[in-house]
């Protein structure tokens, strides 16, 4: 072999474990994206349909995802903050769940269109009858709600969810600025009252919403589809490139090889 064939060689040499540590480096980067997304959208979550405005009604779904591979959730507790007591929750007939709906007395009465109320809901228990959410699903359970608090822009309920192999998961931790813990309870984000002070959404339409059959539910569950249609793409593309990462470090290595046999 002639020097200038040593020459030729040598530089692609050295520059061969380089490469390939970058395409490692940037295949694990893309790896850790991956893993990183699920939990972080894995928790149980709560979401207007339309617009929760303070002092109004509106109804919400609680999305409850599957992050277990080898079991199913079959049951979920809600419980309602204390501090905001709600004179109103009807939760929406869910197939395959059973539904109970638990009150207590309020250390002070509230007044509600005339009347005195003196017991609130504190929490809502759904109970799979079969399958529960299996594994690679979510289910949603929507629930109209109010009157919603006039002097606060958010409430926090704190999520119980149970799967069939007994593991229970708390999600009741208050998130803080800055900052999502690591077991997030869900957060339904209040908008200001209109101008009417009666918020976005009267009894009636609240009512109606709940039933399933207006088209705040039909538009809620077209954008739910978006989301989640969106988050798939993004997952799909993630793996994608991960692929294409591990093909260049087969490339970079078998180039690597041949040259250094040439």
């Amino acid at each position: 072999m002639s020097v200038d064939n040593v020459t030729a060689v040598a530089p692609a040499s050295s520059r061969r474990p380089w490469a390939v540590r970058g395409s490692v480096l940037a295949v694990a980067a893309a790896a850790g994206v991956v893993l990183l997304a699920g939990p972080a959208s894995a928790h149980v979550s709560v979401q207007p349909q339309g617009e929760a405005a303070q002092g109004g009604y509106a109804t919400v779904n609680f999305k409850v995802p599957n992050e277990r591979d080898d079991a199913s959730t079959v049951k979920l507790e809600i419980n309602f903050p204390a501090d905001h007591p709600l004179t109103s929750v009807m939760p929406q007939p869910v197939p395959g769940w059973d539904v109970k709906v638990t009150k207590e007395k309020l250390d002070k009465p509230l007044e509600s269109h005339g009347n005195k109320i003196t017991e609130a809901v504190s929490k809502v228990t759904w109970t799979a009858e079969d399958k529960g959410v299996e594994t690679g699903h979510f289910q949603q359970f929507p629930v109209s709600l109010g009157a919603l608090p006039e002097d606060a822009d958010q409430l926090v309920f704190k999520a119980i969810q149970t799967y069939d192999n007994k593991e229970v998961v708390r999600w009741i931790e208050e998130p803080t600025e800055g900052e999502e813990p690591e077991s997030p309870a869900p957060v339904l984000a209040l908008t200001a009252a209109s101008g009417d002070g009666h918020g976005a959404a009267s009894d009636d339409k609240a009512a109606k919403a709940g039933s399933g059959h207006g088209d705040d539910a039909e538009k809620a569950s077209s954008e739910q589809a978006a989301e989640d249609s969106s988050d798939s793409t993004a997952r799909i593309l993630a793996v994608v490139g991960i692929l294409i990462g591990l093909a260049g470090v087969a490339f970079g290595v078998l180039s690597g090889r041949r040259r250094t046999t040439s």
